[in-house]
């Protein structure tokens, strides 16, 4: 699951600061406020591709997806960007634990098989 949530997270990164690019040409945003919280979801995004595994990880992970829509009221495309994070956030986390699971399966079934005669 870490790998697939990951992947999302650093694409939301860079999409996150292109979607700051954008805000800067509104001329009722600052420039400070715009690349301050940016910024400070740029570096979610980071931190959260650690804490993914962790109690919360993915619950944390869904409250920026719902930022992440939410910046569409300032730049307007980001209602269908998030939308579209979204998708891939519930996609990755839900394909995720499926492959965790059967790289258990898996693992459990080696450790059971009898080790081969070494003749």
């Amino acid at each position: 699951m870490r790998t697939l949530c990951s992947s999302t997270l650093i694409g939301e990164f860079f999409v996150i600061a292109f979607a700051g690019l954008v805000a800067m040409k509104d001329p009722d945003l600052s420039m400070a406020a715009v690349w301050t919280v940016s910024g400070i979801a740029m570096f979610l995004c980071l931190v959260l591709c650690g804490l993914v595994t962790r109690p919360g990880g993915v619950a944390l992970g869904w409250a920026l997806q719902i930022a992440l829509i939410a910046s569409g009221f300032v730049v307007p495309t980001m209602f269908f960007m998030g939308a579209v994070f979204a998708a891939l956030w519930w996609a990755s986390v839900h394909y995720g634990r499926k492959i965790d699971e059967a790289k258990a399966r898996f693992a459990a079934r080696a450790a059971d098989a009898p080790a081969p005669d070494a003749a």
